[in-house]
């Protein structure tokens, strides 16, 4: 594989939090840069004019994407990941059933599956649930991310 084609298939490549931008009316042409963590969205555009071309810009969207990333503490995957909670407990995949009495734990699998499963209350007392619960989050973020 040549110099050209190695360019084109990194130009055709899909990049995580990376989206172009081509405004022909408003001359706009180049990458934009959108990394999202803990709730705030850090973001920045590479024009293709100021960086030297089309590629060029590419390259220094990766690399601020990755140093930004490194940065904020954000682990370096292109595969999805949540970090803000919408449940009640503030843990991320982990929610509080009080009709059922449990804490019950979602995740996503390596193969794109969602997992579920639960920890009762009544057997392990509510911070013991609570701990177990968030344990086995942490540990199928482990395995799906290793």
């Amino acid at each position: 594989m040549n110099e050209n084609d190695k360019k084109q298939k990194i130009l055709l490549e899909k990049h995580k939090d990376i989206a172009r931008i081509d405004q022909d009316s408003k001359r706009t042409h180049g990458w934009y840069v959108r990394v999202r963590f803990l709730g705030k969205t850090h973001s920045k555009f590479f024009s293709d004019r100021k960086c030297g071309g089309r590629y060029s810009s590419l390259l220094s969207a990766i690399s601020w994407r990755d140093k930004t990333e490194k940065k904020l503490g954000k682990v370096r995957t292109n595969k999805h990941m949540v970090t803000v909670s919408n449940s009640g407990t503030g843990v991320v995949g982990v929610r509080h059933n009080e009709k059922l009495n449990r804490y019950e734990v979602s995740w996503v699998t390596a193969q794109g599956k969602q997992g579920k499963t639960s920890v009762s209350i009544r057997k392990h007392g509510k911070k013991a649930a609570f701990e177990r619960a968030c344990e086995i989050r942490r540990q199928r973020e482990h395995d799906r991310l290793a």
